[in-house]
C-alpha cells in the first residue's frame, strides 16, 4: 500500500515496480540467476543451485527487517544474503552469493526495476499519444489563436497544437525505448570489478547470468561508472519536462479569461473548498507538480556520477532514493497529462471569439505578406503597422482601416484584402504538419 503522498505523485503500477518488495525480489532474481549460471559453468553442484533458486522467493523474507538492518549494514544486500543463506541451509548454503558483491545484487535489481518502469512509462506515453492523435484529426480545422510570449500572434488550429503534443510525446516514447535497449545491463564484477573469486570463469558466468535475466552483458563491470543510470535519469527528466509543457498548455487554455478548453467532469474533481463556481484544472496541475518533482531529482543522480575509485562513498547510495522517486514522479506526470488530454473539453466557439478579440489585428502579418510583392517587405510592414495603430486608436477593425487607406486601396482590391484577413487562408503547412504527426504515430505500432 503506497503512502498517501505517493498515491498522489505516482501510479499504483509504478509504486509496485519500485516498492521495497520489488527491490528485494530483484536481488533474489539476481541470486537465483547467479546460482544457475555457476551450475552451468560447473562451479557449484546443480542440486545446490536448485536449493538456492527454490529459496529466492520474496514471500519467504521479512522485507521490512531487511531495510531496518540495512541502516547499520550500509546496504540491504548484506542482510538479504545472510537471510538467504540461512533459508537455503545445508551444504548448498556454502554457494549462496558465490563470487558476487553487494553492489552486483543491488545494481542488477535496479536494472530489472528500471526495465519494468520504462515499459510502464512507454505504455502510458502511447496512451497519451492516442488521445493527442484523436484531437489532432478531429480538430484539424478548428481555428484558434496561436500565442507567442503569451500574446496573440497568428491563427493556428487546435489540431496543430494537438499534433505538436503528439509528436513531443511520441519522441519521448522513442527515447525511452532506446534507453531500454542501450542503457540497461547486468552488473557483475565482484569485490573490486575483477571477478577474481571466479578464477577463469568470470566472463562465462557473467554471460550466463545475463542470459538468465535477459539483460545485456556489459563489456566491463560498471560499479562506479554511472553513465547508464544517468542516461535513464536524464531521459526521464526530459519526459517530465515534456509533460509539463503539455499540462501547462492545458492550464493556460483553461484560464477563465481564455476558456478555450476545460478538463472533463468527474465527481469531486476540480472544485474549491471556498469558491463553488471554480473548475480547477486538477490533472494539469498535478502533472506540472509531478514534473517539477521529477526534474528536481535529475541533478541529484547526475551529481552522483562522481564516484570514488572502485566503490562509491555516498554517490551510489543517493541513487537508492532518487531513482525510484524519479520513476514515480515521472509516471504521475505522464498519467495526469494523459488524463487531462483524454477528457479534454474543447470550445471552438470560444476559440473563434478569442481569435476575433483584436478586431483582425492577428492577421496583420498576412496583410503585410500580401502587400510585400508590391511594396517590398519593409515598406509593407511599416504600412500595416500604421494601419494597426489607426485601428486601435479609432476602435475600428483592421479590415476597415485597410479599406479606407488610400495607399492600400490603390494596391489591393477589397476581395484581396478580405482574403488576406481570413484566418482560414493563412495556415501555411498546418495540414501537412498534422499529417506528418499522425503518420509518425501510425508507424509506432
Amino acid at each position: 500500500m503506497p503512502e498517501p503522498l505517493e498515491a498522489l505523485f505516482s501510479t499504483p503500477q509504478m509504486s509496485a515496480a519500485f516498492s521495497c518488495g520489488a527491490h528485494v525480489q530483484g536481488m533474489l532474481a539476481f541470486e537465483a540467476a547467479l546460482a544457475r549460471a555457476e551450475a552451468r559453468a560447473g562451479l557449484i553442484p546443480p542440486e545446490a543451485a536448485e536449493a538456492i533458486v527454490a529459496s529466492c522467493r520474496v514471500e519467504l523474507f521479512d522485507v521490512a527487517a531487511i531495510y531496518r538492518e540495512a541502516a547499520s549494514a550500509g546496504t540491504p544486500a548484506i542482510p538479504l544474503v545472510r537471510m538467504l543463506t540461512a533459508q537455503v541451509g545445508g551444504q548448498a548454503a556454502r554457494f549462496v552469493h558465490l563470487g558476487a558483491t553487494s553492489q552486483d545484487a543491488i545494481d542488477t535489481a535496479l536494472m530489472l526495476q528500471m526495465r519494468a518502469g520504462l515499459d510502464l512509462l512507454s505504455a502510458d506515453l502511447l496512451a497519451l499519444c492516442a488521445s493527442c492523435a484523436g484531437l489532432a484529426e478531429q480538430h484539424r480545422h478548428t481555428l484558434m489563436a496561436g500565442r507567442t510570449l503569451l500574446q496573440q500572434a497568428l491563427p493556428i488550429t487546435f489540431g496543430l497544437k494537438a499534433a505538436r503534443w503528439l509528436a513531443l510525446a511520441l519522441r519521448q516514447r522513442d527515447a525511452l525505448r532506446e534507453r531500454r535497449e542501450r542503457s540497461l545491463a547486468l552488473q557483475l564484477g565482484g569485490a573490486a570489478g575483477t571477478l577474481a573469486s571466479l578464477g577463469d570463469n568470470g566472463l562465462k558466468v557473467g554471460a550466463f547470468v545475463a542470459e538468465e535475466l535477459n539483460l545485456p552483458a556489459p563489456d566491463l563491470p560498471w560499479h562506479t561508472e554511472r553513465d547508464r543510470v544517468a542516461e535513464v535519469a536524464a531521459a526521464l527528466g526530459i519526459v517530465a519536462g515534456a509533460m509539463a509543457k503539455i499540462a501547462g498548455d492545458v492550464a493556460l487554455l483553461a484560464q477563465t479569461e481564455v476558456g478555450e478548453v476545460s478538463e472533463g467532469d468527474a465527481p469531486g474533481k476540480g472544485g474549491s473548498s471556498a469558491m463553488p463556481q471554480k473548475r480547477n484544472p486538477v490533472d494539469a496541475t498535478t502533472a506540472s507538480a509531478a514534473a517539477r518533482l521529477a526534474l528536481g531529482l535529475v541533478p541529484t543522480i547526475l551529481s552522483a556520477m562522481a564516484q570514488e575509485h572502485e566503490r562509491a562513498v555516498g554517490g551510489w547510495q543517493a541513487e537508492w532514493a532518487a531513482i525510484p522517486n524519479l520513476f514515480r514522479y515521472t509516471a504521475a506526470a505522464i498519467a495526469h497529462t494523459r488524463s487531462a488530454v483524454a477528457d479534454l473539453r474543447i470550445d471552438p466557439d470560444r476559440m473563434n471569439a478569442n481569435l476575433n478579440l483584436t478586431n483582425g489585428l492577428i492577421m496583420a502579418e498576412s496583410l503585410s505578406m500580401t502587400l510585400a510583392p508590391h511594396t517590398g517587405r519593409p515598406a509593407a510592414q511599416r504600412l500595416v503597422k500604421t494601419l494597426c495603430d489607426h485601428a486601435i486608436a479609432s476602435g475600428i477593425t483592421l479590415r476597415q482601416a485597410a479599406l479606407t487607406n488610400e495607399q492600400v486601396s490603390t494596391i489591393l482590391t477589397p476581395e484581396t484584402i478580405d482574403h488576406a484577413l481570413d484566418p482560414r487562408h493563412y495556415l501555411g503547412s498546418t495540414d501537412s504538419f498534422i499529417d506528418r504527426a499522425l503518420a509518425m504515430y501510425r508507424r509506432a505500432f
